[in-house]
């Protein structure tokens, strides 16, 4: 139970597609399971500095490549990306550090606000809470769900991007079919089993990555397991153009 509702059950398409998504993805080998959010905070961190780093990592995430924001936090880390680092830094010094992410001037000044109000309302500890962290500039229920999970592995909410909003719904996981990521939250967690929520994310953010940007892989994972014809269906499904003598 969840808020006093019982839990509803997980629909059959669910039921049937998500064994065939983790078959393809368990070689781990799109840009999230490398360079995703989870993977940028520097392990040899402080625990402060690292819960730190996971945040900044969710704040740079959006509309932005994964392979890009990589880069902008070992930018960040060669300046020293710490709370008390970040709240001094000029934001200008921060905008050229972190130039390559999508809309960087406004992620600079949430930057250093954030910093600055982490050290003045949480005595210098990002929050752990989803509260705590929405009340932080520039930080949403995405970044706030992959925050708890990245910097202290608590499962508090699904952490769900555009490539999870869409697949979730061009499977027909979903009816009726959700407008945005959040309503996309509510409607998986009213019905996805808890042990899932710590993967799915990074499961179809990597099935979604490798459809965009290495399809010709994607569909050699179909062609290679053990039920070709029920991976290529899915493929398919998902929008991917199959050749002549591939028979989804």
């Amino acid at each position: 139970k969840r808020g006093g509702l019982k839990k509803k059950q997980p629909p059959a398409a669910w039921k049937a597609d998500y064994p065939i998504i983790r078959r393809l993805r368990a070689g781990r080998d799109a840009p999230v399971d490398s360079v995703g959010c989870e993977r940028l905070a520097d392990p040899r961190a402080s625990q402060a500095d690292f819960e730190w780093q996971c945040l900044v990592a969710a704040m740079l995430s959006s509309q932005t490549k994964d392979q890009t924001n990589a880069e902008a936090m070992l930018a960040l880390r060669a300046y020293g990306n710490t709370i008390h680092r970040i709240a001094r830094a000029p934001v200008q010094r921060l905008d050229g550090l972190i130039c390559k992410v999508g809309f960087h001037r406004v992620k600079a000044n949430n930057l250093k606000a954030a910093a600055n109000l982490i050290l003045k309302r949480f005595g210098g500890r990002v929050p752990r809470t989803v509260e705590g962290l929405l009340a932080l500039p520039g930080v949403g229920p995405k970044m706030a769900y992959l925050t708890l999970h990245s910097a202290f592995n608590q499962q508090d909410g699904l952490c769900i991007d555009t490539h999870v909003h869409r697949i979730a719904n061009v499977l027909g996981w979903l009816r009726p079919r959700t407008k945005t990521p959040e309503d996309t939250r509510l409607a998986l967690e009213a019905w996805l089993p808890k042990r899932h929520w710590g993967d799915i994310n990074v499961c179809l953010v990597g099935l979604g990555q490798m459809q965009q940007q290495a399809s010709h892989k994607l569909i050699d994972k179909c062609l290679q397991g053990r039920s070709p014809a029920t991976a290529l269906r899915l493929a398919a499904r998902l929008g991917l153009r199959l050749r002549a003598g591939w028979h989804a």
